[in-house]
């Protein structure tokens, strides 16, 4: 049988119907933030764990020219080592059938009767490689895709300078590449770049490494000293040309994981507090406004004989009830969109299996804490509803100090028509629930600001990077350094209208405890295809002596102009040399260092040697240049920066415009929130005064602008507050979202905070329509009565 005070919840429930369900969407919206972001976490981390598991993926990794085959037992015998695997690796050019542009190949050889011991295969379709057949090739599983190849296919690549054809016989998953990029590029390109198995037979043939390997991977005991195990590898490459050894954090495809899970651990965090934070405050201003307009009934209920937990349960169970109905609603949309989240991570991220599917104790987790939020905001409205002495609550409460408003003080009331001078009399004399509805509605405007800063990110990203940093058409990088007169035989190339040498060096840059493994680049004085330059877009000059870092590079070092690094050669005699750092320039995306490469000879004590070459090339001859360079056998690499910048728009940036999608999506959910229980909220506080005001014959325009005019004033008021709250917090996004490998600018373009605002004023027009309505019905009689 349902109780009094249960009949008494129910109707109080469908009194504040839109208004509880305009808070259990905005709820809802936070329990879905955090089981989307915790669910593709989940997802994530646990098909990582079972893939590396499974497949033994190394714990560190090392390349060198050419090691004897002998020195494996030395490895071997290194305190902590599990398990080794050494390997030959090569990069070659691969001519596609239709792509223009070279692509690039990753070949690594496979032992032949045996399955790798570390960073093992699965087959996705076809078969492995016959031990007793040549020229039998696995490719990756996203190049195969991206040029809708598979078993049987042929496929031409160029080794050693030359053209040979293989057989693909399978297709192929790696846990060293569940992420696929070229080196030195920042997002993957499936088409120009992909991985390839070859047997270790044909590899050692086509590479001239007989009895020996260049690279090796390392499985160590759970309780070996990392770097203890790196210095030792280190030792015993050095003369064999290893550029150093590295641990698994600084692995490419582990690094973009490591930091798409932090990220999502970030965000799980962050953006349900807000929304949660807000549907808290709005619960807050509701419940104190029930218990404000219900003192008598509260009166009465305890000289009835109802204890005040009696009291304050049946208010703390009415917050409850829409925060259920705000879990419900959010554990189905969270679920919604963690599936979705999951299959975008599925197509972006290579396993064989992607784990989907809702963990009890997520939910659980996002229901606790919605509860939690609800009753933790509603809990100084309940206190006060439990402390009010029957006696005081049967008295109406005191009337505020009227007194002339600021404006009328001022001189300018008389200048007014007299519903203006009373909106602001209602806002000035009720400073605080004014002050909370600016913050409310201000809060809206900022998670919008949060929800579509993103887009203006992306596009200076790519306007920075992609337009003024970088200017050439094309680099290529070359199989063995040389000597500058390379840019002669460039020049000579069809549609190349201007070439830009640089010098690339391995080294490890450290200050103190920190380090980092960094390419120096070494550029020419005066280089216009590739420019450095400061936050304000402008070039920075390279100077005649020491390294120029990038901002991140120089934060992770911890180091400033001015001071003085180490920086060990990680190729030829392997000199450790102290260099100042002369400049800090602005980047977005990896960690690079440059410096004068005349300078950089005369450090060496190097002849002039060159590592590649920066292109300028007229488009109209850019397929004509495609070909020749395929044939081109001293040609290690080529990348294409609009190839880049198409890659780049089709991962990294579809990757954040969706989260856009889903930010703008919940932000609009919690404008009309907020606005909506303002003005509801407005409505029942001025329902006797807007009556009184009816029944004087004041008309239903002139009763409707007093309340709607409140409204209105109070958004304009809040948007400037949203502008403020909203930079602090895509400041703070900005903050968390800064890794390694790539960096979000703090750019907002006016015209986001324009979309923040149009889409607050939009939700306020729309709370004012349907609050007009219940003006027009309000029951003048009933009003004057329920507030006698």
């Amino acid at each position: 049988m349902i109780s009094m005070l249960d009949r008494k919840l129910l109707r109080d429930l469908l009194e504040i119907g839109t208004q509880a369900v305009a808070i259990s969407l905005v709820m809802s919206a936070g329990v879905a933030m955090f089981i989307m972001a915790l669910g593709a976490l989940d997802s994530l981390s646990n098909s990582k764990e079972k893939y590396y598991r499974d497949y033994r993926f190394a714990d560190v990794f090392a390349s060198a020219k050419r090691v004897p085959s002998s020195l494996r037992e030395r490895i071997e015998g290194i305190p902590g080592v599990s398990r080794i695997c050494v390997r030959i690796v090569s990069q070659v050019s691969l001519d596609v059938p239709g792509l223009d542009e070279p692509a690039q190949g990753r070949f690594i050889s496979l032992p032949e009767y045996e399955r790798p011991a570390l960073n093992d295969l699965f087959l996705v379709r076809g078969r492995m490689l016959d031990p007793e057949r040549s020229g039998e090739l696995l490719i990756s599983k996203s190049f195969a895709e991206a040029h809708r190849i598979g078993p049987g296919d042929s496929l031409q690549a160029v080794i050693n300078g030359r053209k040979q054809q293989f057989k693909i016989v399978g297709v192929a998953l790696t846990p060293e590449y569940v992420i696929q990029i070229q080196p030195g590029n920042l997002v993957p390109d499936h088409q120009r770049f992909g991985v390839f198995w070859l047997s270790q037979r044909e590899m050692e043939a086509a590479f001239d490494m007989n009895g020996a390997f260049n690279d090796v991977s390392l499985l160590l005991d759970k309780a070996a000293n990392e770097q203890a195990v790196i210095a030792s590898l280190d030792y015993l490459l050095e003369p064999y040309g290893c550029t150093g050894s590295y641990g698994r954090a600084q692995q490419t495809s582990h690094s973009y994981i490591s930091d798409e899970i932090r990220q999502l651990s970030t965000m799980a965090l962050v953006a349900p507090s807000i929304f949660l934070g807000v549907a808290a405050f709005l619960l807050n201003v509701v419940i104190a406004r029930i218990v404000g307009l219900q003192r008598e009934q509260i009166a009465a209920l305890k000289a009835f004989g109802y204890s005040n937990w009696a009291v304050g349960w049946h208010y703390l169970k009415l917050v409850l009830l829409i925060a259920t109905l705000g879990s419900l609603l959010g554990t189905v949309g969270g679920y919604l969109l963690s599936r979705t989240l999951t299959q975008m991570y599925a197509k972006f991220y290579e396993f064989p299996s992607f784990s989907v599917g809702l963990q009890p104790r997520i939910v659980a987790g996002a229901v606790a804490i919605s509860f939690a939020a609800a009753a933790f905001g509603a809990l100084n409205a309940v206190r006060r509803a439990v402390a009010l002495p029957p006696a005081q609550a049967m008295r109406a409460e005191p009337p505020l100090k009227y007194r002339p408003t600021l404006v009328e003080r001022l001189g300018v009331g008389r200048l007014l028509t007299q519903v203006t001078r009373m909106i602001l009399r209602q806002i000035e004399r009720k400073p605080v629930k004014s002050g909370t509805a600016i913050l409310g509605i201000g809060m809206a405007v900022a998670i919008l600001m949060l929800g579509s800063f993103s887009l203006d990110a992306i596009r200076y990203i790519m306007h920075f990077q992609f337009r003024i940093a970088q200017r050439q058409q094309l680099s290529v990088a070359l199989l063995e350094k040389t000597s500058p007169h390379v840019v002669h035989e460039l020049t000579q190339l069809p549609g190349v209208n201007r070439v830009e040498t640089f010098r690339s060096l391995a080294t490890k840059l450290r200050n103190g405890h920190r380090w980092r493994r960094v390419s120096v680049l070494g550029l020419d004085s005066g280089a216009e295809l590739v420019r450095l330059l400061n936050v304000r877009e402008r070039p920075v000059e390279l100077p005649p002596e020491g390294l120029v870092l990038s901002d991140k590079l120089a934060e992770l070092l911890a180091v400033k102009k001015g001071d003085v690094i180490s920086m060990a050669v990680l190729e030829g005699e392997r000199p450790v040399l102290d260099v100042v750092v002369s400049a800090v320039i602005t980047e977005y995306g990896g960690l690079n260092a440059y410096m004068n490469r005349q300078a950089l000879h005369r450090l060496l004590k190097e002849a002039e040697v060159v590592s590649g070459a920066f292109l300028g090339v007229e488009p109209a001859l850019a397929p004509k240049l495609y070909r020749q360079l395929k044939e081109t056998p001293r040609v290690a690499g080529v990348t294409v920066k609009n190839a880049v910048l198409k890659s780049f728009q089709n991962t990294i940036a579809e990757n954040i415009l969706m989260m856009r999608t889903f930010n703008i999506l919940f932000a609009v959910i919690i404008a009309f929130g907020v606005v909506y229980n303002s003005a509801r909220i407005s409505l029942a506080e001025q329902s006797r005064e807007l009556a009184t005001l009816r029944v004087m014959g004041f008309s239903r325009f002139e009763v409707s602008a007093i309340l709607l005019g409140e409204l209105a004033i109070l958004t304009l008021l809040a948007v400037p507050v949203g502008w403020v709250i909203g930079y602090g917090l895509v400041a703070s996004f900005v903050q968390a979202m800064d890794t390694e490998i790539y960096r979000i600018p703090l750019v907002i373009e006016r015209t986001t905070y324009l979309f923040a605002a149009l889409v607050v004023i939009l939700a306020a027009l729309v709370s004012g329509l349907v609050v007009q309505r219940r003006i027009r019905k309000l029951d003048l009689i009933a009003v004057l009565k329920a507030q006698e």
